[in-house]
């Protein structure tokens, strides 16, 4: 009897827990499932090392841009400019590096000032005079839109220096030992040609410390009594967690090792992430999105909140330019064209509010590779330009109606 009353008791902790989490939980299985049917669909050509990389490539700067944007929607907030700030910056670096000669490195901090004072400049007006972001960020994206037309003189400029150009198409380099041919001949079904040793390495290091990192939070959650996730979903989380990060290292080393802008958008994730859970600069932000009037009286700035968040925004932007121009080798005036969309869709589909004060850095990025995958695998498969665009309007309807939805049922 005592048996079937513990067993019934996990049950029910395990119920509320999904309930609560539902959310959470469907985003996961949303994305698995839509990875697994283009996977079948495109006939094993979406997880194939070459193309993995090509994703992550591809949706970096969207990841990068989401995580500014996330801020603002959390702060109550949006950005129309981020696409036309990103293009701009990317034809700045392009008159900076190849038209006026100048070193990669200082032309890359210059661009990145540029991009913090545009985001200051438009928190100023949205912050302090109380200017609805919308309209700010709209004037901001016409401006800059043609202010990249202007600098270019309608031309593309190009190419970029060897070094900057690295921020993109560079690779992690594979250190082998002497002895590592020979436990690849007795491996060789395991180990493929030209294997990145070093990247597999970094892949295992990362994944034993999330874990690390997961198992001593549960420790402090069980010591304080405020563990909530069941043992058996801790347990099966964490092991899906390892395989996934380790066998998505595997691919990328079977290719050509870890890109470079993927150790930049990795560490920016885990800098976010603990921005946003862990500081008290991050717990304000949420109270400030949840209700301002409420957080201003508990003596929270929320001016300066909000010009801080726009700031940081410019700069995610300005990065994103500079990894777009890199990774094209040229910028175009059409640079960023659309880039709003994609980077705003990611944040409402990985379970950000459209009121505030609700959203995850994790959701965020979830929210990114989902488009990113379907872009992918509907550009395999063939799929035209104009049925993707209806396609990926109707998911980011249907994210925000689950919002709305869940919201009133709660």
């Amino acid at each position: 009897m005592t048996e079937a009353i513990e067993t019934a008791r996990r049950n029910n902790d395990m119920m509320r827990f999904f309930k609560s989490n539902i959310r959470q939980y469907a985003l996961l299985l949303s994305l698995l499932v839509i990875m697994i049917y283009f996977e079948v669909s495109t006939n094993g050509v979406l997880f194939m090392p070459l193309n993995l990389t090509n994703l992550v490539l591809q949706n970096s700067y969207i990841v990068i841009m989401a995580l500014g944007m996330l801020l603002i929607i959390v702060a109550g907030h949006i950005d129309l400019s981020v696409g036309s700030v990103s293009g701009f910056v990317g034809a700045l670096a392009a008159v900076l590096m190849v038209t006026n000669k100048m070193d990669p490195v200082p032309a890359t901090a210059i661009c990145l000032l540029v991009g913090a004072a545009i985001g200051a400049m438009q928190g100023f007006f949205v912050a302090y005079y109380r200017i609805p972001a919308f309209i700010v960020t709209l004037a901001g994206m016409l401006v800059f839109k043609g202010m990249a037309l202007w600098i270019l003189g309608g031309a593309s400029v190009g190419p970029f220096p060897k070094e900057f150009q690295l921020l993109s198409s560079g690779f992690i380099p594979s250190m082998m030992p002497a002895d590592f041919e020979a436990l690849k001949s007795g491996f060789g079904f395991l180990i493929p040609a030209n294997f990145n040793i070093v990247s597999m390495v970094i892949g295992v290091i990362v994944t034993a410390l999330i874990i690390f990192f997961n198992i001593r939070e549960r420790k402090n959650q069980l010591a304080h009594g405020l563990a909530e996730e069941p043992h058996a979903i801790f347990v099966g989380r964490n092991l899906m967690i390892t395989a996934a990060f380790l066998l998505f290292s595997y691919m990328l080393a079977s290719y050509k090792g870890l890109p470079n802008v993927l150790i930049v958008m990795f560490t920016l994730i885990v800098v976010y992430a603990f921005v946003t859970t862990n500081t008290t600069a991050g717990r304000r932000i949420y109270a400030m999105g949840g209700n301002e009037k409420a957080a201003k009286l508990s003596g929270i700035k929320t001016e300066r909140l909000t010009f801080l968040a726009f700031v940081n925004m410019g700069v995610l932007s300005a990065l994103a330019g500079l990894i777009f121009a890199a990774r094209l080798n040229t910028s175009t005036p059409k640079a960023g064209l659309g880039f709003e969309l994609d980077v705003i869709a990611a944040c409402f589909i990985g379970g950000a509010a459209t009121t505030g004060g609700v959203g995850t850095v994790v959701g965020a990025v979830v929210g990114a590779f989902m488009m990113g995958v379907m872009n992918n695998g509907m550009s395999i498969m063939g799929v035209g330009i104009d049925l993707q665009q209806v396609i990926k309007g109707l998911v980011l309807l249907l994210a925000v109606f689950l919002d709305v939805y869940y919201k009133n049922k709660g």
